[in-house]
């Protein structure tokens, strides 16, 4: 499995991949996204990776591999990238648009609004998902073949924020607003895996 290693929280990506029993690889090139068969694109800055995208002569080659099929995980950052549409978004920003949702960037706030919530996750078991969001997007709506897998909990304490879509699906492709990888649970990942390995896990 690749882990896009432009910018962002690619050594933790990694190290979650590995530990849910997978090979985990950095992909920096198009050639190296040729060898793998799913990939991560990690969280950051959504607008400097699209820039790195095609600087590095990825983002076509990449649109190619999600129209193929290949299964793809984006968290924070890269949910921004995989939506069809973003808002508050830069004139310059693009986007891979194999999610058929509508994201709106930094929608938690400034770095010291970072927010953290126990999210009832579907397909996930044992309990809910810490979820942490830093300068994280929400989804605002999402087509027919979405399915939304987590919302913000409607408590008091998540303010504007509660019931916001910030976990969602289409075929092989998972998207979070939230940062599993900075967190030792390894659920999301673990989940995300079982898309790649497993024919069901990506109808």
């Amino acid at each position: 499995m690749g882990v896009l290693g432009l910018q962002g929280d690619v050594r933790e990506h990694l190290r979650a991949v590995r530990e849910c029993g997978l090979d985990s690889v950095l992909v920096r090139r198009a050639e190296e996204l040729a060898e793998v068969d799913a990939l991560i694109l990690p969280g950051g800055e959504s607008t400097t990776m699209s820039r790195l995208l095609v600087a590095f002569d990825l983002m076509e080659p990449l649109r190619v591999r999600l129209a193929e099929g290949m299964p793809a995980y984006g968290s924070c950052a890269g949910m921004i990238l995989l939506c069809r549409k973003i808002l508050d978004g830069r004139p310059d920003q693009r986007q891979l648009a194999v999610l058929d949702a509508v994201v709106r960037r930094n929608a938690f706030g400034r770095q010291v609004d970072s927010f953290e919530a126990d999210l009832d996750f579907v397909g996930i078991l044992n309990g809910p998902v810490r979820a942490v969001f830093i300068r994280a997007p929400w989804v605002e709506q999402v087509g027919s073949d979405v399915e939304v897998l987590a919302r913000v909990p409607e408590v008091a304490a998540a303010g504007s924020a509660a019931g916001r879509i910030v976990a969602i699906r289409q075929g092989s492709v998972l998207a979070t607003a939230f940062h599993p990888e900075l967190t030792g649970d390894r659920r999301v990942h673990q989940l995300f895996c079982e898309m790649v390995t497993s024919p069901v896990g990506c109808k």
